[in-house]
């Protein structure tokens, strides 16, 4: 661990104290980017949960309270850039579950992107179909973008997150006074039958619902890759993670009530059909003011989407570079005036772009993006289970000697969070798998690849890569991880 804190101390480390609580609660909430979720993504759970969907929402944003519960607990005693990476590296003395970690993370890293890149151009196509119709315009969004997202975390974590900040707030605003408002004008209208549980066949549909949206709210621990940077970091990151949560919830299910009941119950299953039922809704009880505001904040929250992406990969790529864990120190390079893991930020950023420049030609911007966040979904619900199973062997293995350790808290609500977490995964395999064999058809047999490659990148790749340095590198994984930011700052002070 000396050799450690040496290798991040001096030029090549992030800066310190460089931001607060409020940056970092809007680091998590942009990541999860609620605008565009109003605007766009609550297609997909209220193709399934139909009326139900505000229950469906309230379901999956409790069931995310429980993946919090991970990253809070972690964030008391570690406060290093890697996040997930480092709390699972640390968490045992052999540090296995550190590149196992890493490596599926990585999968959602690479395919992740594709909300951002591609889903700008899915929003804007969404709103004209003259722009839709214009043969490959979608790549120039794809490079603007890609561009905002590299050049903007690039001038340092103060910068991008104080845009982050300013603009989030305004996005929450928006969206809890448009929801009000369009309650308020509903009238007689207002029902509580969007609370109420489906019953019969309809129970099914409602809870791969619930699956859906739980996806939705991911992101919500990334304040936990900025720690380093953050003042105050082992309580500014619990309650930035806090605060994030609970303005997720504000920002979502009052708009997921206003957005159904405004567009009509017994019309509801033709609302994940039109093209953009948000701005429709929208256009349709606050007129062309309220419809323009959401188009430009939900242009926006793609924007901000992509530039908190960008501050987390890159520190989470950096602390593993810092640890020499599957990548190599290049990458952990720190820019020496904006002390930002730059290297990072370009690798990962042209990864990703190739990768959804080419998915986007075979498949159109629309469908790659779709099939891309397949993989993330998968990817990113194992990491939170490796974290949860981490945790529990950190408070048995070093909190118990401490009497910090907690059943509730370290035990039961993780292991609840890896049930549910498992439960998503198999019905996303078993989902694709059986649409593909029913309509065998090139879109469905790409989902069908899609979620096939994300199975063997953990079972096999992440398992492969663990083995590798388990055996072959043992003495990297005694140091990974254990790096505390707080730690050095009370050393050297």
């Amino acid at each position: 661990m000396v050799d450690e804190i040496k290798h991040s101390s001096g030029t090549n480390k992030l800066k310190s104290n460089a931001v607060g609580s409020i940056q970092g609660i809007f680091q998590s909430l942009s990541y999860v980017g609620p605008a565009a979720d109003v605007a766009i993504l609550l297609l997909g759970t209220v193709a399934f949960a139909l009326v139900a969907t505000p229950l469906a929402i309230i379901v999956a944003w409790l069931s995310y309270g429980l993946f919090m519960i991970m990253p809070y607990e972690f964030s008391k005693y570690k406060a290093n850039a890697g996040s997930y990476y480092a709390y699972a590296a640390g968490s045992t003395r052999g540090g296995g579950f550190g590149p196992m970690a890493l490596f599926t993370w990585m999968g959602e890293n690479f395919t992740g992107q594709a909300f951002g890149i591609l889903g700008l151009s899915a929003f804007i196509f969404a709103i004209s179909t003259y722009i839709s119709n214009i043969p490959y315009l979608w790549i120039l969004f794809a490079v603007i973008i890609t561009l905002y997202m590299f050049i903007l975390p690039y001038l340092g974590i103060k910068v991008s997150t104080n845009y982050m900040a300013i603009t989030g707030m305004l996005e929450v605003l928006l969206l809890v006074i448009g929801s009000f408002i369009i309650i308020a004008r509903l009238g007689s209208a207002n029902t509580l039958k969007p609370f109420y549980l489906p019953t019969g066949s309809a129970i099914g549909s409602f809870f791969f619902g619930v699956i859906f949206s739980i996806v939705d709210f991911t992101g919500l621990g990334t304040v936990t890759t900025i720690s380093e940077e953050m003042k105050n970091s082992k309580r500014n990151v619990r309650k930035s993670i806090l605060i994030a949560w609970l303005l997720a919830g504000l920002a979502l299910i009052p708009a997921s009530y206003a957005l159904v009941v405004g567009w009509g119950l017994p019309s509801i299953s033709a609302f994940a059909s039109a093209p953009d039922p948000g701005l429709i809704v929208f256009y349709r009880y606050l007129g062309p003011v309220g419809f323009i505001l959401l188009i430009i904040f939900t242009t926006n929250s793609y924007f901000s989407y992509a530039v908190s992406k960008t501050n987390a990969v890159s520190r989470i790529w950096y602390s593993a570079a810092r640890d020499r864990v599957i990548f190599p120190e290049y990458i952990g390079e720190v820019h020496k005036k904006y002390r930002t893991p730059g290297h990072a930020m370009l690798v990962w950023l042209a990864i990703s772009f190739v990768l959804d420049i080419i998915t986007g030609i075979y498949f159109g911007p629309v469908n790659a993006a779709l099939i891309l966040l397949t993989m993330t979904g998968v990817c990113i619900v194992t990491v939170h289970i490796i974290g949860n199973t981490s945790l529990t062997f950190f408070s048995h293995t070093v909190l118990k000697k401490t009497g910090e350790s907690s059943i509730l808290y370290h035990y039961v609500m993780p292991t609840i969070a890896s049930f549910v977490g498992l439960v998503i995964i198999y019905y996303t395999v078993l989902t694709n798998i059986q649409t593909y064999i029913s309509d065998p058809n090139t879109l469905n047999l790409a989902y069908f690849i899609i979620v096939i490659l994300a199975v063997l990148w953990i079972v096999v790749g992440a398992v492969a890569v663990t083995l590798y340095y388990k055996f072959k590198k043992p003495e990297v994984l005694q140091n990974a991880g254990n790096y505390d930011a707080e730690m050095e700052i009370s050393e050297n002070s």
